[in-house]
């Protein structure tokens, strides 16, 4: 049995549950996407902070230990509204999968070139 595009899966599955909740991505106007762009935005910023306190950044604090477990579950939180994100604005799993390697790209070059100066042209044709 073939196993199905992981990627393409995701964001399959969020779309309904997005749909589930009543936030329809693909039907957005400008105004609803600059809302909702914010609104993602917000809650990976709360999802992040939830993830840091899943490690023991406190250095002053002896009694912090590693949740790996919850950590884990974090990161997947992040997955939900980075897929919610890169719909709203109008990305498909394949958008995200060529920009992604696109951008790979580009983040290579500026390693080989010893990225010494800023060039926000070179990323223009992602």
């Amino acid at each position: 049995m073939d196993q199905p595009d992981q990627l393409r899966e995701l964001f399959r599955m969020q779309k309904a549950l997005n749909k589930r909740i009543g936030v329809r991505t693909d039907e957005f106007n400008d105004e609803q996407k600059t809302e909702w762009v914010l609104n993602y935005c917000r809650a990976m910023s709360q999802e992040l902070a939830e993830l840091t306190d899943s490690v023991p950044w406190k250095w002053w604090a002896k009694y912090q230990k590693l949740d790996e477990q919850n950590a884990r579950v974090e990161v997947v939180d992040l997955f939900h509204f980075l897929i919610s994100l890169a719909q709203t604005l109008g990305m498909s799993a394949d958008d995200v999968f060529t920009a992604y390697e696109k951008k790979n790209e580009v983040n290579f070059q500026r390693q080989d070139s010893g990225y010494t100066e800023k060039d926000e042209a070179d990323s223009r044709h992602i």
